[in-house]
This record gives C-alpha cells, structure tokens and sequence, in this order.
C-alpha cells in the first residue's frame, strides 16, 4: 500500500501521479485524508484526556492522605467519566482507523517517473523487437486446427471435463508442456541465479492482499470452501499466479541486508475466474480458467530495483530467444499499468496463427508497495534502520500463449511441428507428427 507518510505530506503530487492512471482514485485519497485527520484528532483528545486523568488519579491519593474524602470521591467519579470517555474516543480511533486503512487497500502504486502517460493500451510504447515473423510457403494452420490433427490437446473433453476455459492437454501435448515448464525451471536457476521453490497453490486471504490481489481482484479469484464447512469459504483461494505465496514468504520478517537480493522462480497452475471476460466461450488456449506458469519473484535493495527490472526482463527474454520465437517488449503506459505496479515492461510473442501478439510475460516492479503490506523488511547495516525492500515480479513466461506461438511459428508444410533444439533434451525429439 501507499506510505501513509507521503500522502499526508505531499497529497497534490500523489494526487497527480494517481491521476495519470486515469481511474477515480481522487475522491479515494481524499476520503483516505479526511479519516486520517479524524483519527489524528480523535488520538489527540485520547492523550488529553489520559492526562487529566493521571493528574486527578494522583490528587485522589493526596486527598485521601489529608482526609479530604468529600473531594477525594468527587475525584474518582472525574476518573471514572474520564475513563468512559477515553473509551469511547478509543473506539472512535479505531473505527476511522480501520476505515482508512481498509479505504488505502484499494489505492493502486504510484506510476514511476519514466513511466509513459497514456490512458490504455494504445498508448503503450514499444521499446524493442526481436526476430522476425515466420514466413510460410504453404497455408499454414491455427493452433486449433494443429493441436486437433496432432492430439496434443482435447478440447472437447477439457470442457466436458470442468467446463469452458479448461484444457486437456494429451499424448506428446502432455509431453510438450511438460518439457517447457522443466525447460524454463532448468534456464532460470542454472543460468539466472533463481532459487527454485515449489509454493502451495492455495493461500490465504492476506497472501493475495499482500500482493495486491484483493480487495481490487476478489471477484476474479476461486474461493475455496472445506467440505461442508459454509464458514470456511473465502479463507483460502486458488492462486492467480504464483506470486501470491511467493513474494509473501518473507512476510513479517526482517531480513539482513546481506540476504538482499533475493530470487525465486516457482511453477504453478494459475486459476483465474475471469468473470465477464470477453473470449472464454471461444475454443482455444488463449484465454482460459488455468493455465501453467513459472513465475520470476526478487526482493531486492531499494537502490538496485530498477536494475533489477531490467535484468528480469532479459531474463524472459532469453526464452524467447532460445525457442526461436519473434518476440517485442513495451512499457505499459500509466493507464495500463497493473495494480499493485510502479513500472511494467510486457513481452508479446507472435502468433502466427493469430495473426497477432500474445503476451506471455509482465516483469513489474512494485516497489515498496507490497513489502509494506506484507509487513516485510530488511535491516540496514550501517546503523541498524528497519526498511522496506522492493519487490518485483515476472513471467518466465506464461504458457498457454507460449505453447500457441510455438507450434503455430515451428510448423512445418507435412504437418508437423519442428522442435527448437533448447527444447530436445527435455522431449528426446526434434518434431512432432501425427
């Protein structure tokens, strides 16, 4: 979340920078102001109030002493109102406490100064390209029509199955995710320098607002109910990606300056509800409920970050590379940004198939957004200051859509599917064939 801090300090400019996202987030800051100033006040009367009643606590033991009972009972019924009073003021800071606080939730990061203005994502500039499109001398086919001729995947029975937006992956389909998914875990921690971990697919509901999931994104997200337990619902989610327990293993720790920077890389399924999404009816693997994905999580020294960033974007870059994929890389514009972002670089991947780009990785740096959240920090050598860290997240990379561009651009004119050599150690293959 925001540093309360800063938007009490200098509200005009979190109030401009909130405004190049072009959301309501104005009124929000104000009402966010308004209950702090309520609480500030309310906290003020609570230390007056505290010490009339220690001066008048003090004097009943005087009194007493001289044998001024009379006064001595008129100051202790003075306590007692005072006590009643301090209570109920208590309560009435805790309530514009709990207001603010639950009201800064739903306050998005401030996009970074290098951040492009824009309102959406035709605003976005595109910062690179690399390779080139595929060109075909034959007709070539959609990622439909190949994965039905080559049984890689059965759409038919995926939705029989859980319903629409659910895949089933089959025979060397099975096989090619799999080989993917070890491929970008092998690239990751032998070449990048990630540590691998293997997180639970199912959080809590302060993982997801820790990561800036929720409150903004509940209505996107699988609740999960035990057994016959109603109660139990919502305590536990599905996770959208594996950033919700990984970038919170830390929470509520210090950590020493020295551990800085830290580096995960984790496979999971994502769930997504998508509710109202345009495209899940359609058949396909471009939009759906669950998907696989190895996810890039990096706690790092506030200085370093931006570096950070850069380096993490190479980093999934390099997949792209190594499977021979045209690929372009753009900085989403202030608009476009997600949540919980200070700057996001997206990667799109070409689908010939589709005839357009797919993205199939957002590296992000947050910031000190969620660390603050997550109650997580770090101690600073030099004099001992608790601080929060940054935290950043990316793809490495995404699949389905990296599964679609790559049969859709390796296909071959007999049908088959040509297997980038990164790829042939892990399948044992260099093409695929009914």
């Amino acid at each position: 979340m925001l540093d309360m801090k800063l938007l009490r300090d200098h509200p005009d400019f979190v109030r401009e920078r909130l405004a190049t996202r072009h959301g309501d987030e104005g009124a929000k800051l104000t009402e966010v102001l308004t209950l702090d100033e309520r609480r500030r006040a309310v906290l003020a009367e609570t230390e007056q109030l505290k010490a009339r009643r220690n001066s008048a606590s003090k004097e009943i033991g005087a009194l007493m002493g001289q044998k001024k009972l009379e006064e001595a009972e008129a100051r202790k019924a003075e306590v007692r109102t005072l006590g009643d009073r301090i209570t109920e003021v208590d309560r009435l800071a805790a309530e514009a406490e709990e207001a603010r606080d639950a009201l800064l939730l739903t306050l998005p990061n401030l996009p970074h100064a290098s951040v492009a203005l824009g309102k959406d994502a035709a605003d976005n500039p595109e910062i690179r390209v690399h390779g080139t499109r595929p060109h075909f001398t034959f007709n070539p086919l959609n990622h439909i029509e190949l994965c039905e001729k080559l049984k890689l995947v059965d759409f038919a029975r995926g939705t029989k199955l859980s319903g629409s937006g659910f895949l089933l992956y089959t025979g060397w389909g099975a096989r090619l995710e799999r080989a993917l998914i070890q491929f970008l875990l092998d690239l990751h921690t032998e070449e990048h320098g990630y540590t691998e971990v293997a997180p639970p697919y199912i959080v809590g509901e302060h993982c997801m607002i820790g990561v800036g999931q929720f409150p903004k994104f509940r209505d996107q997200a699988y609740a999960v109910q035990e057994g016959l337990d109603g109660s139990t619902l919502g305590k536990l989610y599905l996770i959208p990606t594996a950033e919700a327990p990984v970038a919170n293993i830390h929470r509520e720790e210090i950590l020493a300056e020295k551990q800085l920077p830290v580096r995960y890389v984790a496979y999971s399924p994502c769930f997504r509800a998508e509710a109202g999404a345009a495209g899940l009816g359609t058949r396909g693997m471009i939009r759906i409920h669950q998907f696989d994905k190895v996810e890039l999580i990096k706690i790092v020294h506030p200085d370093r970050s931006y570096d950070e960033l850069e380096s993490m974007v190479v980093h999934a870059e390099t997949v792209l590379q190594r499977l021979g994929l045209q690929y372009r890389v753009i900085n989403l514009c202030t608009g476009d940004m997600g949540f919980a972002a200070a700057k996001t670089y997206d990667i799109e991947v070409w689908a010939p198939g589709q005839g357009t780009y797919l993205e199939v990785s957002s590296c992000s740096n947050c910031e000190d957004y969620q660390s603050r959240r997550m109650n997580m920090r770090y101690k600073r050598e030099s004099d001992g200051h608790n601080l929060l860290p940054h935290i950043l997240n990316g793809s490495g990379t995404a699949l389905a859509r990296l599964f679609v561009a790559l049969v859709e651009t390796h296909q071959q004119e007999d049908g088959s599917i040509r297997i980038p050599e990164a790829l042939q150690p892990y399948l044992r293959t260099d093409r695929i064939s009914a």
